[in-house]
C-alpha cells in the first residue's frame, strides 16, 4: 500500500475526562486488533512531557502491528490544528493502518478534534466511526467535573458513552450515571459499563452520528486547513529537540483549571525503583503518568483517586512522568523535582 491509496481507515475518537481509563480501554482494544491488521493510535496529552505514548509501547508496538505518535502539550487542536495535522500525517504515511483510533487529552475539545477529522483533506482518506466517551461515575459528585466544559461536551460527541472502573463503584454510583446523562438530555440508551478497561472491540464498528454537528464547523475546517499550509514550516518548532546535556528537562502547561508539571530523562538515567515507588504512590494529585527506567527493568506508573498502578514494560528508551495537579503544583514542585532527582542512580 502506498500513500496515495490510503482511503476511508476507519477512524475512532476515544476521549473522556481526566482519569476516565482512556490508555488501558486503547490497551485492551489493541490487544484485540486482529493479527493480520495494521492499526495506529495519536495520543494526545495536556502535559508537555508526553508519557501514555511510551505506556503503550512498552506493552504493544510495531512488532505487533501497532504504530503510536504523540501529540503533547494541551490540546492538539491549537494552533489551528497545526501539530495534530503533522502528527497525523506522519503517522498515516509510516503506518498504512487497518484502523486509526484517536485518543484527546481529557482536557481537549472534542468537537474541535472532530472539526479537524472531517475537513475536505480527511474526508476521502478517514471514515469516521463511533465516538466512545469515557466517564468514571464516580466523579460526578465533583463540580470540576461536571460544570466543566470539557466533560460535558465529551458527553455531548458520543454514540457510546462507557461508564468505565465499575469494580470500583458504590451502589449508587451506576444509578447516578443514568440519572445525569438523562437530566442532560444525553442518550442512555448508548451506554455500556465495564472493568478494568475492558472495553468490546465491537463497540468500534458503525458510522457516526455525530456529522450534523461538523456541519456546523464547515468554515472553520476551511481556516484549519488554509493555516496548515500556511505555517508548516512555522509547525517545526513544536517537534521533538534533542535532549541537552544535563541529560533532562522539565517543563510546565497551565489550562482549562489545571496544572502540570513533567520531566523527561535520557536513556542514560537509571532510577532506584524502591525511591520511585515511595514518591509517586503518595502523591496527593489529580492524575500521575510515569515510565522509568530503573536498575530492575522498565516500569510503567499510573495514579488517578488514589487507585496506584504498577506494570512491567517490556522496553522503555527514555523516563518520562507528568503530574497534574491544580494550584498546589506551583507551591511544591521544586520538592517533586528534588526526590525525584534523588531517584537517580549515581
Amino acid at each position: 500500500m502506498t500513500n496515495q491509496t490510503i482511503l476511508a481507515v476507519p477512524t475512532n475518537i476515544i476521549t473522556g475526562f481526566l482519569g476516565a481509563g482512556k490508555t488501558s480501554a486503547i490497551l485492551h482494544l489493541l490487544r484485540q486488533k486482529p493479527a493480520d491488521e495494521r492499526w495506529a493510535v495519536l495520543v494526545n496529552e495536556f502535559g508537555e512531557i508526553g508519557v501514555d505514548g511510551s505506556l503503550l509501547n512498552g506493552q504493544v508496538g510495531s512488532d505487533k502491528g501497532v504504530f503510536i505518535r504523540e501529540v503533547p502539550g494541551g490540546c492538539m487542536c491549537c494552533a489551528s490544528g497545526v501539530p495534530m495535522q503533522i502528527a497525523l500525517n506522519q503517522l498515516l504515511k509510516e503506518a498504512k493502518p487497518d484502523r486509526l483510533l484517536i485518543e484527546p487529552t481529557g482536557l481537549g475539545h472534542p468537537i474541535e478534534v472532530l472539526a479537524v477529522l472531517s475537513n475536505k483533506y480527511y474526508q476521502p482518506i478517514l471514515k469516521l466511526q463511533k465516538n466512545i466517551t469515557l466517564v468514571d461515575a464516580r466523579n460526578l459528585k465533583d463540580p470540576r467535573y461536571t460544570a466543566h466544559e470539557v466533560f460535558n461536551q465529551q458527553l455531548q460527541v458520543a454514540d457510546i458513552i462507557v461508564g468505565s472502573k465499575l469494580d470500583l463503584y458504590q451502589p449508587s454510583d451506576k444509578a447516578q450515571l443514568l440519572n445525569y446523562l438523562r437530566a442532560q438530555a444525553y442518550k442512555p440508551d448508548n451506554i455500556v459499563f465495564i472493568e478494568h478497561g475492558q472495553l468490546p472491540l465491537a463497540l468500534l464498528s458503525g458510522e457516526t452520528e455525530h456529522s450534523a454537528q461538523l456541519n456546523s464547523h464547515q468554515h472553520h475546517q476551511d481556516n484549519h486547513q488554509l493555516s496548515h499550509q500556511q505555517n508548516h514550516q512555522n509547525a517545526s518548532e513544536n517537534l521533538p529537540k534533542p535532549l541537552p546535556e544535563k541529560g533532562y528537562i522539565k517543563a510546565i502547561n497551565k489550562g482549562q483549571g489545571f496544572n502540570s508539571v513533567g520531566w523527561h530523562f535520557s536513556a542514560s538515567k537509571i532510577f532506584n525503583r524502591q525511591k520511585l515507588h515511595s514518591f509517586l504512590s503518595n502523591l496527593q494529585v489529580i492524575r500521575v503518568k510515569a515510565v522509568f527506567i530503573t536498575s530492575e527493568g522498565t516500569f510503567g506508573y499510573n495514579s488517578v483517586a488514589n487507585h496506584f498502578e504498577q506494570v512491567t514494560l517490556a522496553q522503555g528508551n527514555e523516563s518520562r512522568v507528568e503530574i497534574i495537579c491544580e494550584d498546589i503544583c506551583e507551591n511544591i514542585e521544586e520538592q517533586w523535582h528534588e526526590q525525584i532527582m534523588n531517584a537517580i542512580i549515581p
